[in-house]
């Protein structure tokens, strides 16, 4: 379609096309709000899910770790403490440092059965 020469055309003419402008206009930017509600949906379902978000950040938890001098603490998530480290390369185990000591990793070995 060629462009229709704007100087040769009467006011009657023009405010045709300026219609027929506003309508494509009108049906267009319809179709670009459905597009964008779409999108919006898509990235909402896709926030928990899409491997890059975790449900648990954020989310605060109690202290496993802590330093007895210092009352220092560590939950055991992230990356570990400055003085936890210091205190590893010491010499010192992780154990050392469980608030809850019933809460220690298992030794992998399993225990007998007493008949």
């Amino acid at each position: 379609m060629s462009a229709p020469n704007l100087k040769n055309m009467d006011v009657d003419a023009l405010l045709a096309l300026r219609a027929q402008i506003d309508g494509y206009l009108t049906i267009r930017r319809s179709d670009l709000q459905k597009q964008l509600a779409r999108l919006q949906r898509a990235s909402s379902d896709a926030g928990a899910g899409n491997g890059r978000t975790s449900a648990m950040k954020g989310v605060k938890v109690k202290p496993k770790y802590q330093d007895a001098k210092t009352g220092d603490t560590w939950a055991g998530r992230g990356v570990q403490p400055r003085w936890l480290t210091a205190a590893l390369k010491a010499g010192k185990k992780l154990d050392d440092y469980l608030i809850d000591k019933g809460a220690r990793k298992p030794t992998g070995k399993t225990p007998r059965k007493r008949a």
